[in-house]
Formats: structure tokens, C-alpha cells, sequence
């Protein structure tokens, strides 16, 4: 018999990675909230090697709220965990938070109101003061330098992984199936009713950042070459201004040998164009590798993410 009970009107997604001592932290902050509306919990658990999963079904089976506990196969990376989430959320309104309660869940009520009271899809968070290692700040800013010019995000724009949604925004980004998704770069391509909010940014209440230089630099590739063409037309470009550079000095050669005569060429000289050339060369077939291999690996069906369980906790019944 299908359930009749109304979904949920906020839903509240966490990806966990090795969430350990702080799974217990980070539910209690959610069983302290105190909300007019429905809601539910979504924790989405992206392969963690240390129980993390096992932890979170024991410790939800008295939770004064809906709780889906989605265990993947293996860690797909922060984004592939989000929209895994995204896809079990039923909320009309959808927010995302990190499982190290710098961004406190009394935040992310902020944000579904403010997003509520507007005509906005998404809010965006951000910081009067970010709490992040001062290393996750110059990425963080990196990569909404790179964003601007290879995304048209607006420049007052902070790309945050603090962010609330509504239900049709979330059911138009989770179509996307490619292996490698950027959550930012699927929003600004499916809406431009974008609105921000200053919210409270907190200390990190233990462990470590999962994030490793080999993930920064995965999901760097993710921004440059998934959801834009600017590098080939970069690549373009380079080659255009070598190609006017070779004229140039092909010119000058003739030229000094029709009016200075011909003279001893420098190896160095000689050694130095063909490295610069040689080099902008594999750069530009590089990028274009880049490019072919993640097409071929869209095609071949590379899995976005794999679900090994699936386990719901319905809402306990009023006393």
C-alpha cells in the first residue's frame, strides 16, 4: 500500500566522509532545532572507511525526524554525494550543509526563509568572516575567479557549499548523470534567480577537511573542462598568437638576411622557440585529450555515483 503522507516542507542534506566522533555532534544540532514546518533528514554517507555509515542507521532510529541514510559504494567526491542527496530529498525547499557544523543548522533555516520570502531558486551563503584553513580560502577564491570568467557567474557571486534550494531547481540540476558534476556550475547554467545571505560561519568542531590536493585538483578539472569550452577557445587563441609570433620572426629573418646578410643563428635561440612551441603544442593536445577522454567516459556510462543501501527512518509518533 503507497504511503498518503504529505512530503516534507525542508529538507536538510549532509554529506558524511569519515564523519566519526562528529556523527554524534552533528545530530544532537539537529534534534535541538525546534521547527514549525516538516522536515526531514538527508545524510549521504561518500564512502567513508571508518563505520561511518553503520554509526549513522544506529544512532537516527530515535530521531524526532524523517531520516534517509544513503550509503555509496565508494567515495565519489563531495559533489556526487550532494546530488545523490538531492535526488533522495522530497523538501520543496533543499539545503546542503558540510557534517563539521561550521555552518550550524540554525544557519540553514535562515536560508530556506530567506529563500521562502524571495522570488530567488537559490541562496547562496556568505561570510562576514570564513572560519576555513587559510589554504581552503585561496582555493575557495580560485575557483570563483575561474567560475566568473568560465561560467558567467556574476562577480559579487560567492560560490558556497552552504546553499539552499527549491524542490523544481533540484529536480532540473539532478538530470544531469555526467561522471564528473559540479553543483555550482549545474545551478548557473539552469538559473540566474540567485540571491545571497550573510550567515554565521563557525569553527570546525574537529577532525579534518576531506579534502586532498588530489580532490582540489579533480574537481578544478570538473570547473574547467565539464561545464565550459572556454579552454579549447583559449587553446585557439594561443595558437593563433603563436602562429603571428612564427610570422613575425620568420619575417625578420628574411629580412636581416636581405639587408644584413646571412649570419650564424644562435643554438640557444634555436633550442628556446622550439621548447616554447613544442610546450604549446602538447598544452593544446592536452586540452583536447582532456575533453575526448571525458566524453568517451559520459559515453561508456561511468557511473555519476552507486548506491549500495538505502535506509529511511520514518518520524516517530507524537506522544
Amino acid at each position: 500500500m503507497e504511503s498518503t503522507e504529505a512530503p516534507p516542507e525542508l529538507s536538510f542534506v549532509v554529506p558524511l566522509y569519515n564523519t566519526g566522533e562528529g556523527l554524534r555532534p552533528l545530530l544532537d544540532a539537529f534534534r535541538a532545532m525546534s521547527l514549525p514546518e516538516t522536515w526531514e533528514l538527508v545524510l549521504v554517507d561518500d564512502g567513508s572507511t571508518d563505520g561511518t555509515a553503520m554509526a549513522a542507521r544506529q544512532a537516527v532510529v530515535d530521531f524526532p525526524a524523517a531520516v534517509s541514510v544513503v550509503e555509496l559504494a565508494r567515495n565519489f567526491g563531495e559533489h556526487a554525494a550532494v546530488m545523490e542527496g538531492y535526488r533522495h530529498a522530497c523538501g520543496d525547499f533543499v539545503v546542503n550543509l558540510d557534517d563539521d557544523l561550521q555552518n550550524p543548522p540554525g544557519e540553514a533555516v535562515k536560508l530556506v526563509r530567506h529563500l521562502r520570502e524571495s522570488d530567488a531558486e537559490v541562496v547562496y551563503s556568505r561570510y562576514a568572516k570564513k572560519k576555513h584553513h587559510w589554504a581552503r580560502n585561496v582555493a575557495s577564491w580560485l575557483a570563483n575567479c575561474c567560475a566568473t570568467f568560465l561560467l558567467g557567474k556574476p562577480q559579487d557571486l560567492y560560490l558556497s557549499s552552504f546553499r539552499a534550494l527549491r524542490h523544481d531547481l533540484v529536480g532540473r540540476i539532478v538530470a544531469y548523470r555526467g561522471p564528473y558534476p559540479y553543483v555550482d556550475g549545474l545551478i548557473l547554467g539552469a538559473t540566474n534567480r540567485i540571491a545571497t545571505l550573510e550567515v554565521e560561519h563557525s569553527e570546525r568542531q574537529g577532525g579534518r577537511s576531506g579534502y586532498t590536493l588530489r580532490k582540489l585538483i579533480r574537481l578544478a578539472l570538473s570547473l574547467l573542462f565539464d561545464f565550459s569550452v572556454m579552454p579549447l577557445r583559449i587553446a585557439s587563441v594561443l595558437g593563433v598568437l603563436l602562429c603571428v609570433l612564427g610570422g613575425l620572426i620568420l619575417a625578420e629573418v628574411v629580412l636581416e638576411t636581405l639587408f644584413v646578410g646571412q649570419r650564424q643563428l644562435g643554438w640557444g635561440s634555436l633550442m628556446g622557440a622550439l621548447a616554447v612551441f613544442s610546450g604549446a603544442q602538447l598544452l593544446m593536445l592536452g586540452i583536447i585529450g582532456e575533453y575526448v577522454g571525458r566524453a568517451f567516459l559520459t559515453v561508456s556510462g561511468k557511473p555519476q555515483s552507486l548506491v549500495r543501501t538505502l535506509t529511511t527512518h520514518v518520524k516517530p509518533p507524537s506522544a
